[in-house]
């Protein structure tokens, strides 16, 4: 269960995505780019003291701020700060003390944060001397840590674990175990509260969030179909004439942590405004967490025939990092479609957490391999020799051979594809991991 959010803040350059990748143990795209999205995006998830975290980096926001730019994406992540549990304010012990720390260090005062130093890049030098200059800034007690050879890590990771209420519900998973957990998110006013309020029925009435919290999610069972569900829905559950969406205020935290928890996602989009580049980052998120997906497209009911033809090519075109998902196109206000999304959402489901038996996954890899063999690599090609499945949610493909690690990504994504069309496993990424022996050419 998530328990922490932890935002790492700092000019360019002073460390950030080294500790992020040390934290998240990646070094993959997750701080870089994928196609179909124009910005990065940072966030990822790790475990500490048997609790699992989640770490954003903020990127360019410092420089943002500065510059009073006026983005969805500066202002989410300055809201990402603001709920944050623990913010790390990162320096470069090398480079000393520059104006950019000074900024930040007053953009942080201004939001109301209290934040923890932490001087990166100390390694051989004098721990006195490394922090003598930032003195300046005001913070006491920072870490030294050097995030590219790990020194410091575990005191970070103490205090990570140090003070601060965990928002863990074992008494609700307990009580809600075996119930396939769905989360309702989109940008604001999209129609995500009209979409859960039809699910529910109008009239029932669920208790909002409580005043003062800033990540808490609404937690509400129902049944489709003889199957029960819980429903998480971060905007908060209300009767219809209390839904004010244009008040509603995107919450980046609350989004990462019902992405976290639930079983399946749905996507929910407003045809009527357009696919923005939210909608997109929104479906990176969940990409990059490996969740089944449904996307629901939502008030298809009011654009004309020409207008629906230009928004399904815009879809096919923008998120094609997630034709892995299953597109619904619905009224949420008059309940056009929602029976197809709640079968897409089983169907998800069921593909997510599917058992692959290891002789047929060999049998499919055997053909896709007849079908397009793996590109050259120099002299040589890659030869995958058998693969098996390493776990669910979603199913992950370990495939064993030589010379893998010179496997592109085109071909990783054409037997990602593969897997799926063969498997029918739509709704859910497939994750593959590459195996080769010591010898990548060895026969």
């Amino acid at each position: 269960m998530f328990t922490k959010s932890i935002v790492l803040v700092g000019r360019s350059n002073v460390g950030k995505s080294t500790l992020f990748n040390r934290l998240t143990k990646s070094r993959d795209a997750i701080v870089g780019k994928r196609a179909g999205l124009t910005r990065d995006r940072h966030f990822g998830f790790f475990n500490s003291d048997q609790k699992k975290h989640i770490v954003i980096d903020t990127g360019g926001w410092e420089e943002a701020q500065s510059e009073s730019v006026e983005s969805d994406m500066v202002k989410q992540t300055v809201q990402a700060v603001v709920e944050a549990d623990t913010v790390f304010f990162m320096v470069d012990a090398r480079a000393g003390l520059l104006p950019r720390d000074i900024e930040i260090a007053s953009n942080l005062r201004r939001l109301g944060k209290i934040a923890i130093l932490v001087v990166n890049k100390a390694e051989g030098l004098d721990s006195d001397l490394a922090l003598s200059e930032f003195s300046a800034l005001g913070y006491g007690d920072p870490l030294i840590i050097s995030a590219l050879h790990g020194d410091g890590i575990f005191e970070l990771m103490n205090r990570i674990s140090e003070g601060g209420e965990s928002c863990d519900l074992p008494e609700l998973e307990i009580k809600n175990k075996g119930k396939t957990k769905i989360a309702v998110i989109g940008k604001p006013n999209v129609g995500k509260s009209t979409l859960v309020n039809y699910l529910l029925g109008e009239e029932r009435l669920i208790t909002r969030d409580e005043p003062g919290t800033t990540r808490d999610s609404i937690f509400v069972d129902f049944s489709y179909r003889k199957t029960d569900y819980l429903l998480i829905d971060t905007a908060g559950v209300r009767k219809k004439s209390k839904v004010v969406d244009d008040v509603e205020k995107f919450s980046v935290i609350k989004t990462l942590h019902s992405i976290n928890i639930a079983d399946v996602i749905i996507l929910t989009i407003d045809a009527s405004s357009g696919l923005s580049e939210q909608d997109a980052r929104l479906g990176g998120y969940v990409f990059e967490a490996g969740k089944a997906l449904v996307v629901a497209v939502n008030k298809w009911d009011i654009l004309s025939n020409l207008e629906k033809k230009f928004f399904k090519d815009t879809i096919q075109e923008k998120l094609k990092f997630l034709s892995f998902s299953d597109t619904v196109y619905i009224s949420a206000l008059t309940g056009v479609g929602v029976n197809q999304l709640l079968r897409g959402v089983q169907t998800a489901f069921k593909a997510a957490t599917t058992h692959l038996s290891s002789a047929r996954l060999n049998r499919v890899l055997r053909d896709a391999v007849e079908r397009q063999s793996p590109p050259m690599s120099g002299r040589y090609r890659p030869k995958l020799k058998f693969a098996h499945q390493g776990g669910t949610s979603p199913p992950r493909i370990i495939i064993h051979g030589n010379g893998l690690q010179k496997i592109p990504n085109s071909y990783r994504r054409f037997l990602q594809n593969f897997f799926i069309e063969n498997f029918a496993l739509k709704g859910t990424p497939v994750k593959l991991i590459f195996r080769s022996s010591e010898n990548p050419y060895a026969r």
